[in-house]
């Protein structure tokens, strides 16, 4: 009964925890006043009028179908779920990864898809983006999480690896403590400094 207990606590803690999504971490690298415009303003997106985020909810639509199981041979899985809803309290972030390998070692790995062109390395939000996943992974399964995997479909299914680092972590965790001092206490952050993804943003008329 305990350990029932236990479970129902758990799930009670993560639907009372203030978190965060995937998507509010890779927005707040991207730039943090993607978190300000969304948490402190509650202005939306609109995301579903830009052509890059319909396409990714295409892609994660067709993956079963499309992504052969040689992919996951090739780097040694043995068992696979697919759009495997996580969350931790501990951790404060809650999401859907695409798919949670198992492999030959006994780790266990996420397995992410991008609906975009591999640019000879992995872009510093889609890294963070695994780490985080794989934190999430380690953190329900109680297994050990050393690497992840990104897929980019439009280079043919590129497969790349990712290697978790202890520093991942710990810059991970200062992230999303930035992100939420900024909800509590709504400090104006600075924009990024790559001004050319200023380009597509949906904020850019009111970002001042």
């Amino acid at each position: 009964m305990s350990g029932q207990s236990d479970l129902d606590g758990f799930f009670a803690d993560t639907e009372s925890t203030p978190m965060l999504t995937p998507s509010d971490i890779v927005e707040h690298l991207f730039c943090p006043r993607y978190t300000w415009f969304i948490h402190t303003l509650k202005i939306p997106q609109h995301e579903e009028k830009r052509y890059i985020v319909m396409k990714g909810r295409e892609l994660h639509e067709q993956r079963e179908k499309r992504n052969p199981d040689y992919l996951r041979k090739k780097i040694g899985c043995v068992n696979k779920e697919l759009s495997v809803y996580l969350a931790s309290p501990r951790i404060r972030v809650r999401g859907i990864v695409d798919e949670v390998l198992t492999l030959t070692d006994g780790t266990m790995a996420p397995l992410d898809y991008k609906h975009t062109e591999y640019r000879e390395w992995v872009f510093k939000t889609h890294r963070y983006q695994s780490v985080l996943y794989g934190m999430l992974i380690a953190e329900i399964y109680q297994k050990p999480v050393r690497r992840g995997y990104i897929c980019y479909v439009r280079s043919g299914s590129k497969l790349c690896e990712v290697i978790y680092k202890p520093e991942d972590y710990q810059y991970i965790g200062g992230v999303i403590d930035e992100i939420f001092r900024i909800i509590s206490t709504g400090e104006y952050p600075d924009a990024t400094k790559h001004t050319a993804r200023c380009i597509d943003c949906c904020y850019k008329n009111i970002c001042v």
